[in-house]
């Protein structure tokens, strides 16, 4: 391929912690598969036969045992990185910038999405773009999350993004949080385009595009660390900045060489490459008679998907939503061949049946995902529910719109409703939603209590 691939698969986690406390989130499972496999498996259908990993120790660990990851085809270069939380993903790109060789595609291992890939490519290609990145509409999650119930959900800040005419050139952005004085466009933006479509609603897949000089670029400015949150608005912003500033020639400079070395090197054609800008039926100058591209040396351009799956799995309401949509991806059987399962278990053509689990007898299981070397014993009802791998479920449990993690064992007779049993906790038979919380968080706040102390000593 033309393009390095790069998976950002380091992150915490840390707005779903109760789901990542004990298991990685590049390895959470999503309809029995690793999350990670996800972006993975998206490469490798449109023909990527290397990806550069940047990851943790723990996850590359755990992608060494994990099937589904072993039998990815393509090459995989793992890059662990300090698990210290100080690194961000502009950082990580920094970190392996000796590796790349040319323009890179970035996506993060939590993204789930059926997008056309050649989509953001032929953006980021035809118009010879710096950055061509992928968003979406913003999900509206319809399941209910555990233990939140009743409670109102937590405002985002919204983006504001600005485009041209067609919807592809990017030539705003900026987040609700940084607009304190309002919204104010500058006057360098509305005289190149001077019909800006302001768009709201509309989510970062953290799919990326990016110029092998922007790598280069960023090992000379360490002051950025995260693509999203810098990296992405310095491109955006510097379009339209007057490059020949006096005030920072050094860096008008820096651009110059690092992110347009194709006119360095093909300066005796430039005569004939502006003739073929301005009559390139790719150009954004919309019939006047400027230069194509309003002589823009930097340009960012944007594929919205308004229709088909794009997801970033980053809360706990994403994961619960993702596993209900995501089996529609691929075409497998629901059930695994090795999974065994009485013929008197009723289970819905919605749900998904891990390898190695055992259904008992008189057995409800409806939209829901039961993980591998998970058993459930008689007279068990699962509903709208994710239970992960090597979960016991003893009989006359009844389970409704919960996560069970890794592990769990639920005793016998227990009524679970909207509730997040943690990694290896048991239930009391009999047991009732309220103590699935009590359970889950003081094993949890005593683990990191243990963690404080030792500390301290």
């Amino acid at each position: 391929m033309e393009l390095q691939a790069v998976l950002m698969a380091a992150g915490g986690g840390s707005r779903m912690t109760d789901l990542t406390y004990n298991t990685p989130k590049a390895m959470l499972p999503v309809g029995n598969k690793p999350l990670m496999w996800y972006p993975l498996n998206l490469l490798e259908k449109v023909g990527f036969e290397e990806v550069i990993v940047i990851t943790t120790k723990e996850v590359q660990k755990a992608m060494s045992t994990d099937l589904k990851i072993k039998d990815v085809k393509m090459k995989l270069d793992v890059v662990s990185i300090q698990e210290d939380g100080d690194m961000g993903t502009a950082d990580a790109l920094r970190h392996i910038q000796p590796k790349i060789k040319t323009d890179i595609l970035v996506l993060s291992c939590d993204l789930i999405t059926d997008v056309a890939l050649h989509e953001v490519v032929d953006l980021f290609r035809a118009h010879n773009a710096t950055m061509a990145m992928l968003m979406s509409k913003a999900h509206e999650f319809t399941e209910t999350v555990p233990g939140q119930k009743g409670k109102k959900k937590t405002a985002e800040q919204r983006d504001f993004v600005g485009v041209d005419k067609s919807g592809k050139r990017l030539l705003f952005m900026a987040n609700e949080a940084d607009l304190e004085d309002g919204l104010s466009i500058r006057k360098s933006i509305m005289r190149k385009h001077p019909r800006m479509l302001i768009k709201t609603g509309l989510v970062d897949a953290h799919l990326y595009c990016l110029k092998k000089a922007v790598v280069d670029f960023l090992t000379e400015n360490k002051s950025i660390s995260s693509i999203r949150g810098e990296l992405v608005p310095y491109l955006v912003r510097k379009q339209f900045s007057k490059t020949a500033s006096a005030s920072n020639p050094l860096l008008f400079l820096h651009l110059f060489l690092f992110w347009c070395p194709e006119l360095l090197i093909s300066s005796r054609d430039e005569p004939l490459l502006q003739l073929a800008q301005e009559r390139s039926c790719w150009n954004d100058h919309r019939g006047d008679m400027s230069e194509a591209y309003h002589g823009g040396k930097l340009r960012c351009y944007v594929h919205i998907m308004d229709q088909g799956l794009c997801c970033r799995v980053n809360t706990l309401a994403a994961y619960i939503e993702v596993n209900r949509l995501a089996p529609k991806l691929f075409e497998e059987p629901s059930v695994h061949p090795s999974a065994d399962i009485s013929e008197r278990c009723q289970m819905g053509s919605d749900s998904i049946i891990g390898a190695v689990c055992h259904i008992a007898d008189k057995t409800s299981i409806k939209r829901s995902t039961i993980g591998n070397f998970t058993t459930v014993k008689e007279k068990v009802k699962v509903t709208n529910s994710i239970i992960m791998h090597g979960v016991t479920i003893e009989e006359g449990c009844n389970i409704q719109g919960s996560v069970i993690c890794s592990n769990a064992v639920i005793g016998r007779g227990a009524d679970l409703k909207y509730c997040l049993v943690g990694n290896g906790q048991h239930i009391e038979p009999e047991g009732v939603n309220v103590c699935v919380w009590y359970l889950f968080i003081s094993a949890k706040c005593l683990s990191q209590l243990g963690k404080f102390l030792h500390s301290q000593v």
